[in-house]
């Protein structure tokens, strides 16, 4: 007689001491919602324009994988060949089986859910997706669990390049704890690359109680403004903001208890740098893109405010000089200058702030930047 599987009867031992809104949103993607047309609202829903090398790999995705899709926004940055990716929120793997064929056969991506459904039909495909892309192995693996315990998953600390999740972290409970488990699992230089919801004000308890707000996306949702403090205190000093867009409520009993509130859809990065400064501060220092990156021959764009054309000198503020060298961007850059002499703040179109770089120099999430920061 095989012996049971100790990490899942651990899991199945804990399921009664999870709390009522963990359970709700179980029960709201696993059995609620059959696919993404039962959503009452488009915030679960990727309306950006895909581009063409990922819907090349779209195309080769199993149609029920892709059927089971709740994501809103794309979770695809730059250059992940051969990346080790954590997928937070998984699914039924879309997202995780799209990076497989990104991060190819020497990567490896590892997805995390509580679904018991979604996690089966991602399993179900994997060999499906190994064949698909002619790997000989899978390069994919999925664990059930929750995001507030990630260290109970056993996964090695300071491991991965890349973590991503998509409109995942506005369902979870404690959302400081994931960030910070984000920060534990981050090799140095690694990022958060995710998209997630955002309120324009804070969402009181009333409509956090609402289990269709909640599992729609909406009212698990952080005040823009909160989740850069957050951040900041989870180690992520200068969260980036790479674009976002306002949500579109379908429903309209949905918009009338929402009332004056309004949600954007925004993407973040967010970057494991040591003694990385919360402020763009002057230090006299430049770079140079060299146009090496297959998916940005002619520009690359760090984020929303910070954007790079091939060989030409840039000068960028401190953060923006150290996230670039210490991340897998360095070979994609020369650098020029360092730190020895400061010349006060990095004009960053009208702010200093690193406030203007997370919110795209503005105060609503969803408005577009006044300028370049840096």
């Amino acid at each position: 007689m095989p012996l049971p599987d100790l990490h899942e009867t651990t899991i199945h031992l804990k399921e009664s001491l999870v709390s009522e809104t963990v359970q709700l949103v179980k029960k709201y993607y696993g059995e609620t919602l059959q696919s993404g047309k039962d959503l009452l609202t488009d915030a679960c829903c990727t309306s950006d324009a895909m581009p063409a090398y990922a819907r090349e790999i779209l195309a080769a995705i199993h149609p029920e994988v892709k059927s089971k899709y709740y994501g809103c926004g794309l979770v695809l940055p730059e250059k992940l060949n051969g990346a080790k990716i954590l997928d937070l929120g998984s699914g039924a793997g879309q997202d995780c089986f799209i990076l497989s064929k990104l991060v190819g056969e020497t990567g490896s991506v590892v997805g995390v859910d509580m679904t018991d459904e979604q996690l089966e039909v991602a399993r179900q495909h994997e060999d499906f997706h190994r064949q698909a892309f002619g790997y000989q192995t899978a390069n994919t693996k999925f664990l059930k669990g929750y995001l507030e315990k990630l260290d109970e998953l056993d996964l090695p600390e300071n491991h991965f390049d890349v973590i991503v999740s998509n409109c995942v972290i506005n369902l979870c409970e404690d959302k400081e704890a994931v960030l910070k488990a984000c920060h534990r699992l981050l090799k140095e230089g690694g990022e958060v690359y995710f998209s997630d919801v955002y309120s324009d004000r804070r969402i009181p308890e009333s409509l956090r109680k609402d289990p269709i707000l909640y599992g729609e996306c909406l009212s698990g949702a952080l005040y823009h403004r909160d989740f850069i403090q957050l951040a900041q205190r989870s180690g992520f000093s200068q969260p980036r903001r790479v674009k976002g867009r306002p949500l579109a409520i379908r429903h309209a009993e949905t918009q009338k208890k929402l009332g004056a509130h309004r949600f954007h859809s925004v993407t973040y990065r967010l970057f494991k740098v040591a003694g990385l400064e919360q402020e763009c501060e002057d230090y006299g220092q430049a770079v140079k893109y060299m146009g090496t990156l297959p998916q940005a021959p002619d520009q690359f764009a760090l984020d929303e405010s910070s954007s790079f054309e091939t060989g030409k000198v840039t000068p960028v503020c401190g953060s923006t000089f150290d996230i670039l060298k210490a991340s897998r961007f360095a070979g994609d850059f020369q650098f020029y200058g360092d730190n020895s002499v400061h010349f006060g703040p990095f004009a960053c179109g009208g702010s200093s702030s690193s406030q203007a770089i997370a919110a795209g120099a503005s105060s609503q999430p969803g408005a577009s930047p006044s300028g370049s920061c840096c």
